[in-house]
């Protein structure tokens, strides 16, 4: 990529911005005007099973995106967005509401072993591609007070499952199959191969 170019990040994650940041990637935010509008995106259907949640979701994030762009009209640039989707037992866990919603989830989680979906999918004028990064994580069994204290860190908010990796969190994490960026937000091997089927990287 050449020094005066750079791809739009749709997302408001800190920890997507500095994965891209790792790889030297050059982008700009494109952030949507209306948050509620945004996170409605992210509702879970009656029909969806985890794999069709986080590709439909990060389709319909993509595709505001793009819509954002033309509207503004800003130069046009790939635009790069993702999809972080935490399941267990067949349920998927997104991100929690409150204390209460984030306890139970970290409950769920204790002990056991639960999937990461991360999407991540690039468009540029007509082209779009997509690809998925599949992981596994396996919680020790933690206590109501180690899940009370997590959670009064207030960490937990705002991430899918009630937790970051790369946090707090990373102390009761026994093992991980797959990609730890992925689980983070943004697989780069996927992101990496994504730019260069667009000629971005």
């Amino acid at each position: 990529m050449s020094a005066s170019s750079f791809i739009y990040l749709a997302s408001q994650s800190p920890r997507r911005q500095a994965l891209l940041e790792q790889i030297g990637v050059a982008f700009k935010l494109l952030l949507p005007p209306d948050l509620a509008a945004a996170e409605a995106l992210e509702e879970v259907l009656p029909q969806d099973s985890a794999l069709k949640y986080v590709k439909r979701v990060t389709r319909l994030k993509l595709k505001a995106a793009m819509q954002q762009m033309q509207q503004q009209s800003l130069p046009v640039r790939p635009v790069l967005c993702a999809d972080t989707t935490v399941v267990i037992d067949q349920r998927i866990l997104g991100k929690p509401a409150n204390a209460t919603q984030a306890i139970d989830m970290l409950t769920q989680l204790s002990g056991k072993t639960h999937q990461v979906l991360t999407a991540v999918a690039v468009g540029h004028h007509d082209r779009f591609h997509l690809a998925l990064s599949r992981s596994s994580v396996k919680f020790v069994a933690m206590t109501a007070a180690d899940i009370q204290a997590y959670v009064d860190s207030h960490e937990p908010m705002g991430k899918a499952g009630a937790y970051a990796i790369q946090g707090r969190a990373s102390a009761f994490i026994q093992k991980i199959s797959g990609s730890y960026s992925g689980i983070m937000g943004l697989p780069l091997y996927e992101t990496s191969q994504l730019l260069k089927s667009i000629e971005v990287a």
